[in-house]
């Protein structure tokens, strides 16, 4: 796990993977510490923890959700744990553990929090060939992520690329604003591939069940349709011309 690790001496250790994580923001007691105030929706940050384990966390309420014109009010959190589900079915664990929970200002989105490594310039970085970052080009392609901005890419110290803020994803519209278009009409690698085949199961499955506890059945369908889509092509999606390619501000 990438997040602080806890202090020793208070008896609390970190998770030691994504199961326990997740367990822990569940269960664990929040103990909030401050708010991020360049979020454009309540983003509160600070500690979950049980008897014995701690980490760091990030806590949006719903009722912190500043109202969209294209989205419905009150679901944001919802499309962040359905980002989560589906980073989980493919394996490649783009988004950090992330539940639905009861918190001090009422139900909201919870997730690990994650330390970025500081020697990274993040600007070079999105332009790599890293394969985290192809690999989030087509997991927010699956997603219809709205919002792929410099700043919601965080490469760790041990190698992985983690992606955060979904909470405009999963739009029945084409509405893909990324940063990495960098292999833009380019064939998908054969292991973004076999996870969209398996991904196409899933949502026929237990995930589909999943995400129709915070998506409409049309949201649903629509991802359902976007794996089919990549399948049936075998190549990274363009931008479409109807929509702004590009988050705005990038970073």
């Amino acid at each position: 796990m990438t997040e602080r690790p806890a202090d020793p001496a208070a008896g609390l250790r970190a998770p030691a993977d994504d199961a326990e994580a997740r367990a822990l923001l569940l269960t664990g007691e929040i103990d909030l510490e401050g708010r991020m105030l360049d979020a454009s929706n309540v983003t509160l940050v600070g500690y979950v923890r049980t008897g014995e384990l701690e980490a760091e966390c990030v806590y949006k309420p719903v009722a912190g959700e500043r109202p969209l014109w294209d989205f419905p009010d009150g679901t944001l959190a919802g499309r962040e744990v359905s980002a989560a589900l589906v980073s989980e079915a493919t394996g490649w664990r783009v988004v950090p553990p992330t539940v639905l929970r009861d918190g001090p200002f009422g139900p909201g989105m919870v997730q690990l929090w994650v330390d970025g490594d500081p020697d990274v310039d993040l600007a070079a970085f999105v332009r790599s060939d890293d394969p985290g970052l192809r690999r989030m080009a087509v997991f927010d392609a699956v997603v219809n992520n709205a919002d792929r901005k410099g700043g919601h890419i965080i490469p760790t110290s041990d190698g992985h690329v983690y992606g955060v803020d979904h909470g405009i994803c999963f739009s029945v519209d084409p509405k893909l604003r990324t940063l990495l278009w960098r292999w833009a009409g380019q064939p998908l690698p054969a292991e973004a591939v076999e996870a969209l085949e398996k991904l196409t199961g899933d949502l026929m499955g237990d995930l589909g069940d999943q995400l129709h506890e915070h998506l409409t059945r049309r949201e649903v369908r629509r991802t359902q349709q976007r794996v089919a889509e990549l399948l049936r092509t075998g190549r990274h999606p363009q931008p479409s011309g109807d929509w702004p390619a590009l988050p705005w501000p990038p970073f």
